[in-house]
């Protein structure tokens, strides 16, 4: 994959993950007592959807580009309310010009008492990232590689959290690194809802990889998944897969909503399919 992530920013990948990411934050909200997000691979934090590279790809078309002004049902426009909010907050001239990262998505829907932590290892988009959030007291930007952060950054002050890991799948050993990871990280931080973010593509160790994740015997593991095409004709990416940890108990149920919709809506061809169920936990 090419991960800079101006190529792919705002595909199908980025709804599932963003939809979601959404949810786990305005469910943490349902409680005055404050919480930090950490995003452990934060990119630039806000892509120009009319940029050369994004344009180069026009991922973003069959992702947020069919959906946001599509006809939804009630159920699915209300679980879908604090994404699309956001996303039009940086639009307000209507359209689709940019588009939010996961660490501009999450500070859009912060409270005054939420705080951001957001790792990125690549120098230049660093420095990009800081440039969005300075002056800004309730975000951290640090130069770092993400897979650290889990150790060095956990558990927050806050003792509430949301543990964003979103890695590049550039090299070799991504799906094993998400499940050290996350061991390391549940260690330290065991109360905290962690999301893990996988691509799905020909040849990916999927099940291998639910299998190891399963071995780690965290109580509750909730997985969902959205296949928007066929791997028969491309090496590239044709689903995209999250790891819940400690999810909202409502979450499950929200996800037999939306995932259907987004199926239809986001298909590329008649072999989309989606599905959401325990790895570990309560069923």
């Amino acid at each position: 994959m090419n991960y800079r992530h101006i190529y792919h920013a705002g595909n199908f990948a980025d709804v599932l993950k963003h939809a979601v990411l959404a949810l786990l934050i305005r469910y943490m909200q349902n409680k005055d007592k404050a919480f930090r997000i950490l995003d452990t691979h934060a990119g630039i934090g806000l892509y120009d959807l009319t940029s050369e590279e994004a344009q180069k790809t026009g991922e973003w078309v069959d992702g947020i580009g069919r959906l946001i002004d599509a006809e939804l049902p009630e159920k699915v426009a209300t679980l879908l309310a604090p994404y699309f909010d956001a996303v039009r907050s940086l639009n307000p001239e209507g359209g689709i010009r940019y588009y939010p990262g996961s660490p501009k998505l999450a500070r859009i829907l912060m409270r005054p008492q939420d705080r951001l932590s957001a790792m990125e290892l690549h120098p230049e988009d660093c420095r990009r990232l800081a440039r969005q959030f300075e002056g800004d007291y309730q975000v951290r930007v640090t130069e770092l590689d993400g897979w650290l952060s889990l150790n060095a950054h956990l558990p927050p002050k806050e003792k509430r959290g949301i543990v964003l890991v979103d890695p590049p799948f550039e090299i070799e050993g991504e799906y094993e690194r998400l499940v050290d990871g996350l061991a390391k990280g549940y260690r330290r931080f065991s109360g905290g809802t962690f999301c893990l973010w996988y691509p799905i593509k020909k040849g990916a160790p999927i099940r291998e990889f639910h299998e190891a994740l399963q071995a780690l015997e965290i109580p509750k593991m909730l997985c969902a998944e959205l296949l928007v095409r066929s791997d028969r004709e491309t090496t590239g990416l044709t689903g995209s897969g999250l790891i819940i940890v400690n999810p909202p108990y409502t979450l499950k149920d929200e996800l037999h909503v939306l995932l259907p919709v987004l199926r239809e809506k986001l298909a590329q061809d008649r072999f989309a399919s989606h599905r959401a169920f325990w790895l570990r936990g309560e069923d």
